[in-house]
């Protein structure tokens, strides 16, 4: 049996091509064929670049691990044909002694769908069909919204970077940075129960943010910002600039919380490094996540959260370089979907 992949043969360069599925499942797995994907910040630099964070790609591969799928053959696995499933892209050793931990971003045997930090490389999920393990897949309810369960994977993320910040009912948050990772910070804050503020230099991405949970939003270079300082337990640096982490440091309260969830760059701008001693911060690092899938599936199926807001487009899966290019364009508020041609 063919199907249409997306492949990345070099820096910008996707084509589409047929490709064939193995005539057996491999054990353990489970055959899925795709309901919706969504772009992802890492997948634009391995389009833009061929590579990402300083993992160079060795070869073509497709990209993707943001989605969920339909069940085609559950192999054995407690699955129905037909059935929707949130995917999990970690896929974890559960031998390691961080996996013993529930640490299974820390997995020291992990693997990872479309990225250059698992090699060989694992095709992702910008294709048609293909076999998954088992465990990675989460049945949901039958009124599931596929465009909505594929937040999964970035909630998840998001979600991880508010529990680091130990963020609950009453906790004051500030998200700086209102991409797809700072606003689904902010509909991850919300569910908390916390009251959360954000910042971006773009008056519609903070117009947005204030749509879905945030009750207070400032605009960069127009709003005093500055007024702001020590204002917030928790602060969640989302944008990726240096800029935005020296603000984070003057937002947060003496013994707050700075997250960074973003992957800021290297740099020349000074960092206020002074800051964090005296205000005695606790800066912490989130990466990936743990138990938050379970939570963020949790969150998308209970229909909480307005997730029609943050789909900035769709296009066809054979769509997919398009879908790249309009995300390096800079034109998207909010997630880029791929769903299966008709």
């Amino acid at each position: 049996m063919t199907y249409l992949a997306s492949k990345l043969t070099a820096a910008q360069a996707v084509t589409s091509v047929e490709m064939e599925l193995p005539a057996e499942v491999p054990e353990g797995h489970v055959r899925l064929k795709l309901a919706t994907a969504s772009l992802c910040g890492t997948d634009l630099h391995y389009f833009k670049h061929f590579a990402n964070a300083g993992f160079q790609l060795q070869n073509a591969l497709t990209l993707g691990h943001e989605a969920c799928a339909t069940v085609v053959d559950a192999n054995g696995a407690d699955l129905a044909p037909g059935q929707l499933v949130a995917l999990n892209p970690i896929i974890f050793c559960g031998e390691c002694k961080n996996c013993g931990k529930g640490l299974v971003n820390l997995c020291t045997a992990k693997k990872f769908p479309g990225s250059g930090t698992t090699v060989p490389h694992l095709d992702g999920f910008f294709r048609e069909y293909f076999d998954f393990p088992a465990f990675c897949c989460h049945a949901v309810p039958d009124d599931t919204d596929p465009d909505h369960l594929t937040f999964a994977e970035p909630l998840s993320c998001s979600m991880h970077a508010v529990n680091k910040g130990d963020v609950g009912a009453g906790t004051t948050v500030c998200v700086t940075g209102c991409g797809p990772m700072g606003l689904l910070a902010v509909v991850a804050a919300a569910s908390k129960g916390a009251q959360v503020a954000v910042t971006d230099v773009r008056a519609e991405v903070v117009a947005l943010a204030c749509e879905i949970g945030a009750s207070k939003g400032y605009v960069a270079g127009t709003d005093d910002i500055g007024a702001l300082a020590a204002t917030f337990d928790v602060v969640i640096e989302a944008s990726g600039n240096p800029h935005a982490f020296n603000q984070a440091l003057d937002l947060v309260k003496r013994q707050g919380k700075v997250v960074i969830l973003s992957n800021i760059q290297p740099s020349q701008t000074p960092i206020h490094l002074h800051k964090i001693m005296l205000k005695e911060i606790q800066v912490v690092g989130s990466f990936q996540f743990n138990k938050e899938f379970a939570e963020a599936v949790e969150l998308v199926t209970s229909k909480q959260a307005d997730f029609d807001k943050l789909i900035a487009a769709r296009f066809a899966l054979s769509q997919t370089a398009e879908a790249l290019q309009y995300m390096a364009d800079g034109k998207a508020f909010g997630k880029i979907l791929l769903k299966p041609d008709a």
